[in-house]
């Protein structure tokens, strides 16, 4: 039993890696270029500029989102930095906090 843990761990991280060789492809291709050619990040709405915005899953790898068109958007690396591994609604309910403080 516990060697099916193991190989099940040994998927789930080859997983992942494929995943994040999809999400490395899309990164050179022209619909990404399309998407950050506004330079704009997803999350907060500023500016960055196209060199500065990475990519990011909106629903993250570890929490079982894919590398698709559909799930990938550009980010600035603070919000990046922030979102971390969380997905849109606890993203949500983090800058609705963030809201109420500034009020």
């Amino acid at each position: 039993m516990s060697s099916d843990f193991f190989s099940l761990d040994s998927i789930d991280e080859a997983l992942i890696r494929v995943e994040r060789s999809k999400a490395r492809a899309l990164r050179k291709s022209r619909w990404w270029q399309q998407k950050t050619s506004s330079g704009t990040c997803w999350y907060c709405g500023q500016k960055v500029g196209y060199h500065n915005l990475t990519m990011d899953h909106v629903i993250p790898l570890a929490r079982g989102g894919r590398s698709t068109k559909d799930n990938l958007v550009p980010s600035c690396k603070e919000c990046n930095t922030k979102k971390k591994s969380s997905l849109p609604v606890e993203w949500e309910e983090y800058m609705d906090e963030l809201q109420r403080r500034q009020e």
